[in-house]
């Protein structure tokens, strides 16, 4: 009976190694899922707001098909003192951290990154102005969520403007570019990979502009010079109170060049009589684009002597 027994007790499950993990998502991440599984984001703080660990499996890093698809210890590290730690205290950072008050440096946070994405869109990334200023892919991208909000055009402007607080106030100005309406985005015009000084996603800010606004881009008979040379000398593209994206109101943004140039300057006051001259009809009637319709350019050909004023 005791020898019996005792196979019985040789051939049980309790005697038995334990079973290793499995991997649950990325091929090797047994080595991390074991413990950060389903539990490890619950009841997440507001100074840890961090989607779920797995949530990785509804995105392209999460794509088990695909050969180029990562795994943990890809962009975290190796980690080994993390993962042989033991006991109730706190175990140490993984080698390679991404969270807000990680002390991973901005080069090596990248570098997880542009391990795989170094070429097309992102071969100027290292001199670009964000890199230039530290910072990193994962400030604006989320690689564990399942939805990037830098990706979707709804929701992309939410995280630029986390940064840039001047531009969300001049898109929120009545006269804007629809980017509030989810009509288009801040990438519609900027490159935030590329080298370009303004991050534009072209050589200059008129020919960005041009992308759209084609029939702004001439060459016409006449050309306005300040038009040929800088879109942003009249515009602000993000935004303002006065109609057409202007800086200022005609004539007070016309009257910075022109101020004495065919038209004297003009002072605020009524006619006293009736009148045609425009030193006084400029100022009550604020009205330069009254006459001056074509002021991107025209393409008269009159032989008078205001053939080029940009006139109809």
């Amino acid at each position: 009976m005791f020898f019996s027994g005792a196979v019985v007790a040789a051939d049980s499950p309790t005697a038995t190694t334990k079973e290793a993990p499995k991997d649950l998502i990325l091929k090797g991440d047994a080595k991390c899922t074991g413990c950060h599984d389903e539990a490890d984001d619950s009841k997440p703080t507001m100074l840890d707001l961090r989607p779920s660990v797995l949530a990785i499996g509804k995105t392209k890093h999460g794509t088990v098909a695909d050969s180029r698809t990562p795994t943990c210890t890809d962009c975290h590290g190796e980690s080994e003192k993390h993962v042989k730690h033991k006991g109730s205290d706190k175990p140490p950072k993984a080698d390679r951290t991404f969270g807000k008050n990680t002390k991973t440096s901005p080069e090596a946070r990248n570098d997880a990154c542009l391990s795989c994405h170094q070429g097309g869109k992102h071969m100027n990334w290292q001199s670009s102005v964000h890199a230039s200023r530290d910072v990193t892919c994962t400030a604006c991208h989320k690689v564990h969520a399942a939805h990037d909000k830098v990706r979707e055009k709804a929701t992309q402007a939410e995280v630029c403007f986390t940064c840039h607080k001047e531009q969300r106030a001049q898109v929120n100005r009545p006269s804007h570019h629809p980017i509030i309406e989810g009509k288009m985005t801040c990438t519609s015009c900027h490159d935030l990979h590329g080298d370009n000084p303004k991050s534009l996603t072209k050589a200059s800010l008129n020919d960005t502009c041009y992308t759209c606004h084609m029939e702004k881009r001439g060459p016409f008979v006449h050309n306005h010079q300040p038009v040929t040379e800088d879109c942003g000398i009249c515009h602000n593209p993000h935004g303002t109170t006065i109609a057409n994206l202007l800086k200022s109101r005609p004539p007070f943004l016309c009257q910075e060049c022109h101020n004495h140039d065919s038209h004297p300057g003009q002072v605020a006051g009524l006619p006293t009589a009736a009148t045609t001259g425009s030193s006084t009809l400029g100022t009550v009637g604020r009205g330069c684009l009254n006459c001056h319709t074509n002021i991107h350019g025209g393409n008269s050909t009159q032989n008078s002597a205001t053939a080029g004023r940009f006139r109809r």
